[in-house]
């Protein structure tokens, strides 16, 4: 084999790329852009922030990695596939399959567990009652909130039901980790503590994590940093020297971590 297939082989590909991504809302005279030729490339076991001011298109490009929005132009490759051109439904088996959601409002069901909150994206794949489970008293686990399991979100506090929300999102053992302001309804204590166990779980676990945070401190602690302007990305930065979590922090979040996945 010549030196240069050698070195093609070993080239590593893109988990996930966005390329002259457009996104437009509306027509005619109220059209507005609000992705204008997005170029991005995410490999596997990434921990990226994504900031940005409001209207800068950091959330429109989360939605579309997401598979919760397509682009108007352009392209979206995941692995390889071209996502653009999936149906609904198999814009869905992609989410079950590969990606979890954290959000800032945590969105979990006000009169069920813990557990059951952890459960139902096992529950929409099909999943038997067992493994069910075994699987979300496993996550719970994995995130500190063992012997929680049949508290109802009014029973935890604002950092414990973040851990449910993150529970339910590597339940189903997904490549990408979506975090949208994961900490912006968290104290300052709450919120490292969330990200310790984001770290841990990208660290330990190989997730990827694409975060979308307006917090500079927040955002410190990812490997990689893009700023998105006005529809378009201003700058996509590696952070050299990323935050670590405090020994508290990590004593925190690693409970039972090797256990998860």
């Amino acid at each position: 084999m010549s030196e240069s297939l050698t070195q093609q082989s070993i080239v590593r590909q893109p988990l996930i790329q966005l390329i002259d991504v457009k996104k437009t809302y509306g027509s005619g005279s109220t059209e507005f852009l609000a992705l204008k030729g997005i170029d991005l490339s995410i490999y596997a076991g990434e921990f990226v922030a994504i900031m940005g001011p409001s209207g800068s298109g950091k959330s429109t490009a989360m939605n579309i990695l997401g598979c919760l929005d397509s682009p108007k132009y352009g392209q979206y490759l995941f692995k390889g596939a071209h996502v653009e051109d999936l149906t609904r439904d198999q814009h869905a088996r992609l989410r079950r399959r590969f990606l979890g959601f954290v959000f800032q409002g945590f969105n979990l069901l006000a009169r069920t567990t813990a557990q059951e909150n952890v459960e139902l994206p096992l529950l929409y794949r099909g999943d038997n009652a067992e493994k069910r489970q075994a699987a979300a008293s496993k996550a719970l686990a994995s995130v500190g909130l063992a012997g929680w399991e049949h508290h109802t979100p009014a029973e935890l506090s604002g950092g414990q039901q973040q851990r449910v929300a993150i529970a339910r999102a590597i339940v189903t053992e997904p490549a990408v980790l979506l975090a949208d302001e994961p900490t912006g309804n968290l104290d300052t204590q709450r919120s490292h503590e969330i990200m310790a166990l984001l770290v841990a779980l990208n660290r330990d676990h190989g997730i990827t994590v694409l975060m979308v945070t307006h917090e500079l401190d927040m955002a410190a602690y990812a490997h990689r940093i893009v700023t998105f302007v006005d529809g378009k990305i201003a700058k996509d930065e590696m952070n050299e020297h990323p935050t670590m979590p405090s020994s508290a922090d990590l004593n925190m979040s690693d409970t039972n971590l090797t256990e998860v996945i």
